[in-house]
């Protein structure tokens, strides 16, 4: 629905220039609601499933066991993943200000990702990932404190035991979802362009030119 996405996109591009004061701290929850309210409005949203839910519900976990066609499958995935990882320290770096490679370090940090892939895989689930939408949310809020995101990490695991709650926000549709993320993935890519700038990479290079538009 082209109408929910753009009004999705339009409340969170004004909300990050006009809003001041709290308002401007969470202009992407903000745009969410309005796009939320707009898909109500035009009868796109089916509440079904959440009558229907309980209210107190478990994840579905599963025993760990070993399959070697999984871990083939998602060995790739791993790899791939703690690459991005990589580039996600860096941007996130220039985000804020601070070189995280250094401090706390690479190593630090990929030891901590991988560690809880680990941790994943007993429990039957998929390896974890850091989201690059959260780097997009860091660069429109400002808020840089691990405290907060701490603290949304912990919330998340709470609300995941609130059956109708994550009901209703898989009722969350597609165009919210894209219009944010057509904006945060927008910022991840100033951010990336901004490292090059500041790296003064040469695009008279073929090679430059056709390495940054693959990525």
């Amino acid at each position: 629905n082209v109408i929910v996405f753009l009004v999705t996109l339009g409340v969170a591009i004004f909300g990050n220039i006009l809003f001041r004061g709290f308002l401007s701290v969470i202009p992407i929850l903000i745009a969410v609601i309005a796009g939320y309210v707009a898909a109500f409005c035009l009868g796109i949203l089916d509440f079904s499933q959440v009558a229907a839910a309980s209210w107190f519900a478990l994840p579905n976990f599963q025993p760990a066991k070993f399959d070697m066609g999984a871990i083939l499958m998602i060995l790739p995935v791993l790899l791939v993943i703690t690459s991005e990882h990589i580039g996600h320290q860096v941007v996130t770096g220039k985000i804020i200000g601070r070189d995280l490679l250094k401090d706390p370090g690479l190593h630090r940090s990929l030891f901590g990702d991988n560690f809880s892939t680990m941790l994943s895989g007993l429990i039957g689930s998929v390896p974890t990932t850091t989201y690059g939408e959260n780097i997009g949310v860091m660069a429109v809020t400002k808020v840089y404190s691990v405290r907060v995101i701490a603290g949304a990490a912990v919330l998340s695991i709470i609300c995941s035991f609130v059956g109708k709650l994550s009901m209703l926000i898989q009722t969350i549709p597609g165009p919210v979802i894209g219009g944010i993320s057509f904006l945060l993935y927008g910022m991840i890519g100033a951010s990336g362009i901004r490292i090059l700038v500041d790296a003064q990479v040469d695009y008279g290079k073929s090679r430059n030119l056709t390495l940054t538009s693959v990525v």
